[in-house]
């Protein structure tokens, strides 16, 4: 058994170190993300699975020099993300840590560009020249950047209209669809209801301009983009975001939908709409951050387990990947210089190496590790109930293989029989350091309760991972 063990980690080493080689094509660009036949899942233009393993640097590009841009995305290459998302404009009147503003007197329809690029000439070098530096650099560290045109705050208050945003909205599809890095999130934490045709303009816009880049909404907390725009032409996948409150706390407004912490269930429902369409969580709770975005220093706050859950919840429902959050990351905040928001109190810097960012790789290797586009969620294979809250059992299967998530280490029994063979091999997957743990080889047939190793308690989460003997 102790030899399966081996044989299975190495497996999974090669799936890793297979998927990094042929991130780039041979001119360096990256491939171009495409959806794969089922409608499920990514995948890139040579055929390869595309695990979206995303991180929200919002303010990326507005807080951070090039050199500090450069220790940000290596630390995130080094720890398997492979998408940012960032801001292209947070605010109409946004300049960048050098000083240069984005735009001229806050009109996304006259972006600030001056001739030449050169960043050692201060009067050259601007907005813009700044945030393609970041966006070549991670290019070459094989990321992909998720821009957000204009955050939803800016259209909400209306200081962007549906004639300024198809303007704007040509001007960057034209300046970024030679990139081989990016995708588009329209909206920007902003429900769709809100300025829903300005929305479908900026959308319409890009994609008439670059209609190879991948394109999704990014909404409000507690809503998913299938809500307003599931059907329309240019949204080739979709995005919710599950929120940073607890199941105490409940909906912060009118629109939202309740399912508090269960971010499955965001998944669920997308994942029975027509035509079928990849899903992903793109922002639930942010590791350190107070749970409700509290901006005390009292209220508990998201730690790696809680993110941790958030992920293979979702992803074994049947998303298509998972972007993770830190409360000082995303506004790459630099606590001497003040302006810290939701009671964050790390630099960035020490935020880059949170727990739960340097174990987020684990859940994108497992997936990585098996066959990748026949993978199925699957609640048939939890015997009795799925459990309520902390309690619930995920389940996901391919043909040869089966996993189930449990957050709090609960005994839980397994319905045998659905995946082919006589037998299968049971073992024990750690989400906290992605190692498995032998258990041995059980007849593929009725009802056989597992029990996770150590005490039961919240964040002594394992997956149990069976295998056919083939």
């Amino acid at each position: 058994m102790k030899k399966l063990c081996i044989i299975l980690a190495l497996a999974l080493a090669v799936a890793c170190s297979s998927q990094t080689a042929k991130t780039a094509n041979d001119d360096g660009r990256l491939p171009a993300l495409k959806i794969s036949e089922n409608g499920r899942y990514f995948v890139t233009e040579n055929g390869e699975p595309f695990f979206w393993l995303g991180d929200t640097g919002w303010l990326l590009f507005k807080n951070l020099d090039r050199d500090e841009a450069e220790a940000y995305l290596e630390n995130r290459r080094e720890k398997g993300f492979n998408v940012i998302q960032v801001m292209v404009l947070h605010t109409v009147g946004i300049a960048n840590i050098y000083g240069d503003s984005a735009l001229v007197n806050m009109d996304v329809t006259r972006p600030l560009v001056t001739e030449g690029a050169d960043p050692a000439d201060s009067v050259q070098y601007d907005y813009w020249d700044h945030m393609d530096y970041i966006i070549d650099r991670a290019e070459k560290k094989g990321i992909y950047m998720a821009l957000v045109p204009v955050w939803g705050s800016n259209v909400g208050h209306g200081h962007v209209t549906q004639q300024q945003a198809e303007t704007y909205g040509k001007w960057i599809a034209d300046r970024y669809k030679d990139k081989s890095n990016i995708i588009w999130l329209n909206g920007g934490d902003i429900n769709g209801a809100d300025s829903t045709e300005v929305w479908k303009t900026l959308g319409n816009i890009i994609k008439s301009v670059d209609s190879v880049h991948l394109m999704t909404y990014h909404p409000r907390g507690r809503t998913s983009s299938t809500m307003w725009f599931h059907n329309e032409p240019w949204l080739d996948f979709n995005m919710f975001q599950s929120g940073h409150r607890t199941y105490e706390q409940g909906t912060s407004g009118p629109g939202q939908k309740e399912h508090a912490e269960d971010n499955w269930k965001y998944v669920a429902e997308d994942y029975a709409m027509t035509p079928a369409k990849p899903t992903l969580d793109g922002e639930p709770s942010y590791e350190n951050i107070p749970h409700g975005l509290k901006k005390d220093t009292i209220t508990p706050r998201w730690k790696a387990a809680d993110v941790r859950r958030y992920g293979y919840w979702s992803v074994f429902s049947g998303g298509a990947g998972y972007t993770y959050g830190e409360n000082s990351i995303m506004q790459m905040l630099k606590p001497k210089k003040g302006g810290a928001n939701y009671a964050a109190q790390l630099d960035w810097r020490t935020a880059m190496d949170a727990e739960g960012a340097g174990q987020m790789h684990h859940l994108k290797d497992l997936m990585l590790s098996r066959p990748y586009f026949d993978r199925v969620p699957d609640q048939s294979l939890v015997a009795g109930e799925n459990g309520e809250k902390y309690d619930y059992i995920v389940a996901t299967r391919g043909k040869n293989y089966a996993m189930l998530y449990v957050y709090n280490g609960r005994p839980f029994s397994v319905n045998m029989g659905k995946i082919d063979e006589d037998e299968v091999v049971a073992s024990w997957f750690s989400p906290r350091d992605g190692g498995y743990t032998e258990i041995g080889v059980f007849p593929n047939t009725g009802v056989v309760e597992f029990t996770p190793p150590g005490t039961r308690a919240d964040g002594n989460d394992w997956v149990l991972v069976l295998d056919t003997k083939k």
